[in-house]
């Protein structure tokens, strides 16, 4: 049954806290999940946090540091000596120690490193550390059991005994050769089922898919997507074992990239959360605020270089459809690039370029006809000229046609350039798009209407 945090539960805690009642703070926490009692202290204030992590054993508060939100984390370490943080350091997996100590200011990192009671623990971190943490290599953690192809199956339980006493949890039994390099798996069904003087070569499995530690994490999300895998071994460029990556990991970085794009997409240039601080928000706004005000003052010159419309009676009402030309080209701009970002990040788009915009032009036709059809019907209810209407349609029609273009072709050259695509999804092509609409629309309607 799922742990839910009640304004109660928080109360009561926060009563115990100040009552100094340790033993009774500590029964209520027992029982809950590490994750349950990371989401309980993002309610605490500072203080109260610190004073329930040290109520808790090593094994606990190491769990829960991996699942407290960046900044707290960040916070609570500050409290801690970097004998304490090796302590917890001690009790967690690899990849989740080597994050939490990059998370560390540079004179820190090697004081809680030389720290580590485990030295084979430490150097494994420090291993994983000079990775990039959108690699594979960033990704992984060390923690898995390997066995030699030459040895029989009886040696294979004894070895696998002895190293799954350092894992928590056993995936995958890997197969190598005596160079270290990863040549299949071993099934649990063989190693029930054979003779222990069979010899590993004889019975392992050797269609294995693995991932190079250079490889973008990105990649590695889609191989394991593609071939529904919940781990996956990692190799280095001569071959070698060096490490496995889980589910779980994959599911943090998906999460983490989609909270990215989400916020590129949103308007926002920087990582920011609801309680950052003014200054965080700000630079993380101001940057495309300052592009849509610039957007909007090149709109400004482009009407005024049609202002003559303006003092003609008979064609002043176009103004009054200047936001309608621009929300529709910003709407259509949005929705075809939104389509190919989720096309890229999910490596579907392939294929000609070209075929790729003509399929969106004659999509957008379709709908435009659709749209055009509506202003003309619209039009005849207003006691507009057909000439008038008219325009309004094709402009629309081009507009959209543009826009599509427009948003079709920006993120898949910015992906090609290893730029972020999810950037065209936001104030971006809505701005571009505010902008061509409106030149277009007044430099058609100028040519049918000739004025």
């Amino acid at each position: 049954m799922q742990f839910e945090i009640t304004n109660e539960f928080i109360q009561e805690i926060s009563e115990l806290i100040a009552l100094n009642k340790s033993d009774a703070v500590s029964e209520l926490l027992q029982d809950l999940h590490p994750a349950d009692i990371a989401e309980v202290l993002d309610e605490f204030s500072f203080d109260e946090a610190v004073f329930v992590m040290r109520l808790l054993n090593s094994e606990t508060t190491s769990d829960i540091l991996e699942e407290l939100e960046e900044d707290t984390r960040a916070r609570v370490l500050e409290q801690l000596s970097p004998k304490e943080i090796a302590q917890e350091i001690d009790e967690l997996e690899t990849d989740a120690a080597a994050d939490i100590i990059a998370e560390l200011p540079e004179e820190r990192k090697d004081r809680v490193i030389a720290h580590l009671d485990d030295k084979e623990h430490a150097k494994d971190i420090v291993d994983l550390m000079r990775y990039d943490e959108d690699s594979a290599g960033g990704l992984m953690g060390k923690e898995l059991v390997r066995v030699n192809e030459n040895w029989t199956i009886m040696h294979c339980v004894k070895e696998m005994r002895r190293q799954a006493q350092e894992i928590g949890e056993v995936y995958i039994v890997y197969v190598v050769d005596d160079n270290d390099n990863l040549i299949g798996r071993l099934s649990l069904k063989s190693l029930l089922t054979t003779s222990t003087r069979t010899i590993v070569k004889d019975v392992y499995v050797g269609d294995i898919h693995s991932v190079k530690t250079t490889d973008h994490a990105d990649d590695v999300a889609q191989i394991m997507q593609k071939y529904d895998l919940f781990v996956i071994p990692v190799v280095d460029q001569m071959g070698r074992l060096v490490g496995n990556i889980t589910i779980d990991d994959v599911v943090d970085h998906i999460r983490d990239e989609a909270d990215k794009d989400y916020q590129m997409a949103a308007g926002l240039t920087d990582d920011v959360e609801a309680d950052d601080s003014i200054y965080e928000l700000v630079k993380g706004r101001l940057p495309w605020l300052i592009l849509g005000l610039l957007g909007g003052l090149g709109s400004v010159f482009i009407l005024e270089g049609f202002e003559t419309v303006m003092t003609n009676p008979k064609y002043r009402a176009l103004f009054f459809f200047t936001p309608l030309i621009a929300a529709m080209a910003g709407n259509v701009g949005v929705q075809s690039s939104a389509i190919v970002v989720q096309g890229l990040a999910n490596n579907i788009i392939k294929g000609s370029i070209w075929k790729r915009l003509m399929k969106e032009v004659g999509l957008t036709l379709i709908s435009g006809f659709v749209l055009a059809i509506m202003i003309i019907i619209f039009g005849y209810f207003m006691s507009y000229t057909l000439d008038f209407s008219l325009t309004i349609a094709i402009s629309l029609i081009a507009v959209i046609i543009i826009a599509a273009l427009v948003g079709t072709f920006v993120p898949i050259v910015l992906d090609k350039r290893g730029i972020d695509p999810a950037l065209a999804t936001g104030p971006f092509i809505t701005t571009s798009n505010d902008i061509f609409g409106i030149f277009i629309f007044f430099y058609i309607a100028k040519l049918l209407l000739g004025f």
